[in-house]
């Protein structure tokens, strides 16, 4: 018997286990059948990086539930390709109507996006011409320095959002890549936003280890961002839930840029 309710495809870069996936999914089950390949474990920071000097293992965990021990782009663009040449089992039986990546454990900011495997997800669906989103919400540390991070509420915010998309008419051009981040404690809405700068601070901590090796671990802990009118950050510090249309062409056409281009071809001939 053929399905014709949506097909939702879900990852993440938190990992197959990661409570937030699981919260998302189930949510997302009201609206349609829900196909999951994740990250055997976590891998946040690989962007959309793509494995391809070692084979990939899949393993099913259980019906449409599949992990991955890959990246968060690797498990889209398996999942959307495999079986296509008939070769192996295909993971979804045709073209998703949604790809869903998150609930990712933290937030997803201004370039935030340019490293997050949870963006990187949901843009390798985008890039394959279907809608998709990518979820994030911010976590708190409570009294005892334990991280809280209580994904229910944000689940049920994605998927109010996925029903609306789904019914939206599909236009001619880019898909439509979502980036949702949901402030934690109570939320007080949801704003349109736009990007906003959010700079992590800048460090290498260099080490010796006991062999007289040195090792490197790379960023700090400290973040700023300026204070930019309609932008995610803002709504963020407002206590609201952003959501924003990322662009796929990374190319700038302000007239500062192709003025700066032609100078450059003109220069070298």
């Amino acid at each position: 018997m053929s399905d014709d309710r949506p097909l939702i495809l879900c990852a993440n870069d938190d990992g197959f286990y990661s409570k937030g996936l699981r919260a998302v999914a189930d949510a997302l089950s009201e609206l349609g059948r829900v196909i999951v390949v994740a990250p055997e474990t976590e891998q946040s920071a690989m962007s959309h990086s793509l494995t391809l000097h070692r084979p990939l293992r899949l393993r099913r965990i259980e019906e449409d539930r599949y992990a991955l021990d890959g990246t968060p782009a690797d498990c889209v663009y398996l999942a959307l390709h495999l079986g296509e040449h008939g070769h192996a089992r295909a993971v979804v039986p045709r073209k998703p109507d949604l790809v869903v990546s998150g609930i990712n454990r933290g937030i997803n900011l201004g370039q935030d996006i340019f490293y997050s495997g949870t963006v990187a997800a949901a843009r390798e669906g985008a890039l394959r011409g279907i809608p998709s989103i990518a979820a994030s919400v911010d976590v708190v540390a409570n009294d005892s320095g334990s991280v809280v991070f209580e994904p229910a509420p944000t689940a049920a915010l994605v998927a109010s959002i996925a029903r609306s998309v789904l019914g939206l008419p599909r236009a001619r051009g880019p898909a439509l890549l979502f980036n949702l981040n949901v402030p934690a404690g109570p939320v007080k809405g949801l704003r349109a936003t736009k990007l906003g700068t959010r700079l992590w601070t800048e460090t290498v901590d260099a080490r010796i280890d006991p062999r007289g090796r040195a090792y490197y671990w790379l960023g700090g802990s400290g973040v700023s961002h300026d204070q930019i009118p309609g932008s995610d950050t803002e709504a963020h510090d407002a206590g609201l839930a952003s959501l924003t249309v990322l662009n796929l062409d990374l190319a700038r056409h302000d007239e500062a840029a192709h003025a700066a281009v032609r100078a450059v071809v003109e220069s070298v001939g």
